[in-house]
């Protein structure tokens, strides 16, 4: 059996892919890569479906070795990976000999980054999907967090190449995630108008120790709530910003729960979560609003972009 060991696993390292779609209704988080964009731009890059389970590494400080020649590929923050002395740039295919070793560091910017490999890793499908749900404790490898010694199957060796590193890739917004924006987008949500001002716009908050895949809690000046009613538990998605009773507001993520009751006052916008997922602790975060049409041509155009680039990898590879 084709594998890869998990020589050191670092701090959170986890499979993931595309996530639980569908599954909300009975209280199943969608979990799943944190940046979706990001691993599906790195699938793409190996030859792989969009959806195949890949790594997603938070902090760095990994290493894993190769049972076979496998073409890899990476996204996400300023992290450095490498294969002895060469240096494996984010947005770029590597093809890895059998026995050699990946050595990723802790990242100079940014939090996460997601490994696409060749064939994918092929962990048992649990509710449709390969991802590890830290909190339930299943899918992915065991229902955890990697550790030291995981030796994990991968699936069908399918792409091949003469070249040790591919001199094309996508645009570096894509590769590297880190600092595309000062800020964050959103969207007004349903209890903006329960809060004082323009709360959210005037303040920068600090990202929380606390902060998990579930969800960035923010430090600074305490957003006040001009009501005191309860509110209903209502759904919830990633993005979603919720204030609790103390003020300081909770960014969701993809582990985020399906319902909260917590009020609502703004989502960030889908395009924006790659940035959300970069954020770690000491992180200064500010938000400005956008419309709804800004934010759906926004998604529109990347899945537009996207589109171009699946054909441009056909053409560069001669995949069909």
């Amino acid at each position: 059996m084709n594998s890869l060991l998990v020589r050191r696993a670092g701090f959170l390292t986890s499979v993931q892919d595309l996530g639980r779609s569908g599954q909300r209704a009975i209280g199943v988080s969608l979990g799943g890569a944190l940046d979706p964009h990001a691993l599906r731009v790195a699938n793409l890059l190996t030859g792989n479906e969009e959806s195949a389970a890949g790594l997603e590494f938070t902090l760095g400080q990994s290493i894993l070795r190769f049972s076979d020649e496998r073409l890899i590929a990476w996204c996400g923050g300023e992290f450095e990976m490498r294969i002895a002395s060469e240096e494996i740039p984010a947005g770029h295919t590597f093809a890895i000999r059998a026995g050699e070793e990946l050595r990723v560091s802790a990242p100079a910017k940014g939090a996460r980054a997601w490994l696409a490999i060749a064939g994918g890793i092929d962990a048992s499908l649990v509710l449709g999907s390969r991802s590890t749900d830290l909190r339930s404790g299943f899918g992915g490898w065991e229902g955890r967090a990697l550790h030291d010694g995981d030796q994990l199957p991968l699936g069908p060796n399918c792409r091949r190449t003469r070249t040790r590193i591919s001199t094309w890739s996508p645009p570096n917004e894509w590769s590297k995630t880190r600092g595309r924006h000062e800020f964050l987008r959103f969207l007004r949500g349903a209890e903006w108008s329960d809060f004082e001002g323009n709360a959210l716009l005037e303040n920068s908050f600090t990202v929380s120790a606390d902060s998990d895949r579930m969800g960035v809690r923010l430090e600074g000046n305490a957003l006040l709530r001009n009501r005191t009613t309860d509110l209903i538990s209502e759904p919830v998605a990633p993005g979603t910003i919720q204030v609790p009773p103390n003020g300081q507001p909770i960014l969701l993520l993809g582990d985020c729960q399906t319902i909260g009751g917590y009020p609502k006052i703004a989502h960030v916008i889908t395009v924006d979560l790659s940035a959300a997922a970069q954020l770690r602790p000491g992180d200064s975060v500010r938000f400005v609003e956008v419309s709804l049409g800004e934010a759906q041509n926004l998604l529109q155009q990347r899945q537009r972009d996207l589109d171009i680039f699946r054909i441009g990898l056909s053409l560069q590879a001669g995949w069909s």
